[in-house]
Parts: C-alpha cells; sequence; structure tokens
C-alpha cells in the first residue's frame, strides 16, 4: 500500500499541492485525474523523491521511500517517456539503467520482451516513436521487478493495440498483487482498467473513491418516445415524476425504465421508443474538477 499524507508543495505564491492524503491500495489499480495543472506530476514526483514536499510524507507499506533499501525493486516508475539518451540503443539503456540501481544486466533482455521491443532492442532510441519510448520507459520501470508502478500519463502516444496491450498489463500487474497508481486524461480508457480514483482539482484532494461509487451516483434518465407525449407526461407527474421535454422525447429522470413501462401499459398509451441512460464517468469527473481548472475554454 501507498499512503501519501498532508503532501504539500508551494512554489513562490502558488500552492501546487494543498495538503493531499490519499491512500493507494495494492491489488488494485488506482486511477489519478484531474485537468491541467491541478497537481498530479508535483504530487508523483513526492511520490519518488524528485520533489522535496513543503509538508507531508509519502510511505510504501509504511516504509519512506528514501528508506527503502532498494528503491527500483520496491517502486518502478516512469514520470517522463523521454527519459534515456537518444544515441544509446534500447538495450544499451536498460543495461546502464539496470547497472545503477544493482540489478544484473541480464534483466535487460527480459523486459524487452516483455514490452514487445525484443526486435526493436540495437534501435537508437533517439529513432524511436513516441510509443516505443513509452514501452522503453515502461521496460526501465520493471527492470527490479517491483511491488509498485507509478506511470505519469502512459498511453500517449499508444496506437489502440498499444493501449490495449497497456491496459490488459497493468490489470494483470494488479491481479497478481502489485499496486499500480496510474494518471491518465483519458476518462473513458481509464474507466476500462481502474478499480479506484484519485480526483484532485487546483492542488487538493477532491475525492478517493472506487470508479463503481462514483459510476452509481451518475445521474440515471429514462427516454420516451410517444405519439401521446402531452398525455403520458400528465400520468407520470401524476406519480410524481418530474417529466422534462426535449425535442421529439420525454425525459424522466429518478426513476427505471420498467417503472415507466408500467406506467405508459397501464395507461394504455404506446411507447415507440424507451430507453435508460446515464451519464458517463468523464461527464462526472468533469463536473468535480470543473470549479477547479485552471485552463478551461471559453
Amino acid at each position: 500500500m501507498i499512503t501519501v499524507s498532508d503532501l504539500t508543495k508551494q512554489y513562490g505564491k502558488r500552492l501546487a499541492v494543498d495538503g493531499m492524503t490519499f491512500d493507494v491500495a495494492a491489488g488494485r489499480v488506482t486511477g489519478f485525474v484531474g485537468p491541467n495543472g491541478a497537481g498530479k506530476s508535483t504530487t508523483m514526483r513526492m511520490m519518488v523523491g524528485l520533489t522535496r514536499p513543503g509538508r507531508g510524507d509519502v510511505r510504501y507499506s509504511g516504509v519512506h521511500y528514501r528508506d527503502l533499501k532498494h528503491p527500483a525493486r520496491t517502486v518502478g516508475s516512469v514520470l517522463d517517456a523521454r527519459c534515456m539518451h537518444p544515441g544509446r540503443t534500447a538495450r544499451n539503456h536498460l543495461r546502464a539503467t539496470a547497472a545503477l540501481s544493482g540489478i544484473p544486466t541480464a534483466r535487460a533482455e527480459e523486459v524487452l520482451a516483455e514490452v514487445g521491443l525484443g526486435t526493436a532492442a540495437d534501435q537508437r532510441a533517439g529513432k524511436f516513436s513516441l510509443g516505443m519510448r513509452q514501452r522503453l520507459a515502461l521496460a526501465g520501470a520493471l527492470l527490479g521487478d517491483p511491488q509498485v508502478l507509478l506511470l505519469d500519463e502512459p498511453s500517449n502516444g499508444l496506437d489502440p493495440d498499444g493501449i490495449r496491450w497497456l491496459r490488459d498489463y497493468l490489470r494483470d500487474f494488479a491481479r497478481r498483487g502489485g499496486t499500480v497508481f496510474v494518471s491518465s486524461h483519458l476518462i473513458g480508457e481509464l474507466s476500462m482498467f481502474a478499480d479506484d480514483l484519485i480526483v484532485v482539482g487546483g492542488g487538493r484532494l477532491l475525492a478517493a473513491e472506487s470508479v463503481q461509487e462514483i459510476t452509481a451516483r451518475n445521474d440515471v434518465a429514462v427516454l420516451i418516445q410517444t405519439l401521446q407525449p402531452a398525455e403520458l407526461a400528465s400520468r407520470l407527474a401524476a406519480h410524481g415524476l418530474v417529466v422534462e421535454v426535449a425535442a421529439d422525447r420525454l425525459i424522466v429522470r429518478g426513476t427505471t425504465r420498467a417503472a415507466v413501462s408500467q406506467i405508459a401499459f397501464d395507461s394504455r398509451i404506446q411507447v415507440l421508443e424507451l430507453r435508460e441512460t446515464s451519464r458517463s464517468l468523464e461527464d462526472s469527473l468533469l463536473d468535480m474538477t470543473r470549479a477547479s481548472a485552471e485552463f478551461a475554454s471559453a
């Protein structure tokens, strides 16, 4: 488990991270989401000792990062996919990284195969596409066979096949007991494999809940199309339901499709279309963070 307690960082007059406190559970994928400027990258840098917090701390199973005997064997991180010398081959980059961390250089071959770069091992990193650099950066994080993965926007530059591979890999890593903490702006993609979400805005924690808990609060609506809209609206209102009229459809909130269907049937009103919808996870997160967004379009 990762425990983040009262993490705070100020740059001049700007409070980039303000008393951030949350837990990241082992065996689960936790998404880290929020608008640009929300403090995500600064928080992740403090989590691996690259930025010194003004206050607060981060512990991995009770141990500060700086006190880990073999950090690379506990935490694997990717905070910048450009973290390699462009003139080095993929293999030599990983061998050098392994040597610096006291890891056998033979491990480089294993992680190259694991991330699908075995055939590109002797190509220079400077010639890699962004997606290939993402895979190479992940390979570097995996060198120590860590218990925890911290990844900042790891799907940037990946093609659809690469995104699916990453999703399956992280889900399997967590299933094997690992801890995954991943930031992403691709909410739709994140919702497909994340178990929990840490939502931040303006440097502050806005929510720390499971994806299931957040989506369960989404506003469910029943959409109805009928040739007798006024009559059906009247019957629904008689049952205490609030009805909105949108174009040629009625929208009823706070009920279910089955309940609306029963009212229409009992009233002998023919229904042409009846479906239940809910707001997306993306809509819910945008609502949470809208007030704290530093950069917003008109």
